[in-house]
């Protein structure tokens, strides 16, 4: 099973990066790819910009990504309750590619904060849009207050509940 994980944060220093990367690595028997979706910065989209540029080059790649994987781990930064801009653009550009951005593959959903609402409005957005987007989501999954159920020297989750959550959550990717 290849698990393709990123956080959709495009911040160097993001939690939801290692939420993902932990959750991803979970999965014993998976290859593990994480991506940054700062690699994949575009232009702010409008149908002006795409008459312009058409598809380009990065969100085919990024589709693609999806595409070759077998399941999906997303952790959503929360900016204001709501997508982060930076994902929220790369989402927009894929999805002129196809609609079907997340392409029927398994998805685990994700959010996090240093606060204890965990980043749970972002989270309840997407957990209910990702299905009219191709997702088969298995799980959705909000981590409140980060820093005191992460240890991010060792990047090992510290909550004994939320630990188990996340590790029935992986399991639902092959089953």
């Amino acid at each position: 099973m290849k698990i393709l994980a990123f956080a959709a944060s495009n911040s160097k220093n993001s939690i939801n990066h290692q939420l993902a990367k932990y959750t991803a690595n979970l999965h014993q028997d998976a290859t593990v790819e994480i991506l940054y979706i700062d690699d994949y910065e575009l232009p702010i989209f409008s149908t002006s910009r795409e008459e312009q540029l058409g598809q380009p080059a990065l969100a085919k790649q990024f589709f693609n990504k999806i595409g070759n994987a077998d399941a999906l781990i997303i952790s959503f930064a929360e900016h204001n309750g709501s997508y982060a801009a930076a994902y929220k653009n790369l989402f927009d550009w894929v999805s002129r590619i196809d609609h079907k951005v997340f392409q029927d593959k398994p998805t685990i959903l994700l959010s996090t904060s240093p606060g204890p609402g965990g980043a749970s409005s972002v989270l309840a957005s997407a957990t209910q849009s990702a299905p009219f987007f191709a997702a088969d989501v298995k799980a959705s999954i909000s981590v409140p207050s980060f820093f005191d159920n992460f240890n991010v020297e060792d990047g090992l989750i510290t909550n004994s509940e939320i630990s188990t959550e996340l590790k029935q959550a992986v399991q639902r990717l092959v089953g």
